[in-house]
């Protein structure tokens, strides 16, 4: 299944789709791919999963301590592949995030190649620009793969109309004006700049879904986020019940009511 088919489906069942972000090896290779599963089992419609990377500037402490966990651990290129083809294996689409960094150093073609050849949908890139992506709209282009790029409430309506342009899969629409985290309320600026995106979309003819990130926590921001973005986007706050709990299984438990909660909150927003 496309990251498209898996927001139509949601869309055709009168709802938003629920979008979970887990970085790789975290909190051990078996544990993310476990955890990435419990997500499928308990609700989410798409998993996005996080390469690990030394310099993860734009991420929030809980983020950042599990991918530090997660290079402690060992977890390399190939571990992330490895994870992203077991959670393929669900049915569900797998995206990888990813800084641009990692990509580059990989090989473009090569990465795109290898991430296709694992079963993955896509990725999204929060640092790699349009007018930087040449070789990435190649690669995505020649081995059938998704694209994310990133909206923010700065961008202007050109930036919007160019980035638009070339995603595929959907818009990643960042809600927030700083680094990630499960946050107390959603931005009171999120609802225009999804208005604003999904109306530049449809002066452009296209049918592209707007999923909004950034800060979602709990089942009530969740059907808050619901009532105006096609998906909602959690991915700290899964961190946080892996982090907190003491052991896997509790974890696991944890990440289940989550995606439960979060689930229902997602139907209950339209």
């Amino acid at each position: 299944m496309s990251v498209q088919t898996a927001y139509d489906k949601a869309r055709a069942e009168g709802r938003a789709a629920l979008v979970g972000y887990l970085p790789a090896g975290f909190p051990t290779y078996d544990g993310a791919v476990e955890a990435a599963r419990t997500m499928v089992d308990a609700g989410c419609d798409v998993i996005e999963i996080g390469l690990p990377y030394s310099d993860p500037m734009m991420d929030g402490p809980t983020i950042q301590d599990a991918v530090h966990q997660a290079l402690v651990g060992g977890i390399r290129v190939a571990d992330v592949f490895r994870t992203v083809e077991a959670v393929a294996a669900t049915g569900v689409p797998t995206l990888v995030m990813t800084y641009w960094n990692p990509v580059d150093h990989y090989g473009v073609d090569a990465f795109a190649r290898d991430l296709a050849s694992a079963g993955g949908a896509g990725l999204i890139t929060p640092d790699l620009t349009p007018e930087e992506g040449g070789a990435w709209l190649e690669a995505s282009d020649a081995h059938g793969l998704d694209r994310v790029f990133l909206v923010a409430l700065s961008s202007t309506d050109e930036r919007i109309e160019k980035i638009t342009g070339v995603c595929r899969g959907f818009v990643y629409a960042a809600s927030l004006m700083g680094v990630t985290g499960a946050r107390s309320a959603v931005d009171t600026g999120a609802p225009r700049l999804v208005e604003r995106t999904r109306a530049i979309i449809d002066k452009g003819g296209a049918d592209l879904p707007v999923g909004l990130g950034l800060g979602v926590g709990s089942g009530a921001q969740a059907a808050e986020v619901a009532g105006f973005a096609d998906g909602v986007i959690v991915g700290s706050a899964f961190i946080r019940r892996l982090l907190d709990a003491p052991d896997l299984a509790s974890g696991l438990a944890g990440v289940r009511a989550l995606t439960a909660e979060l689930a229902e909150g997602v139907r209950a927003g339209r």
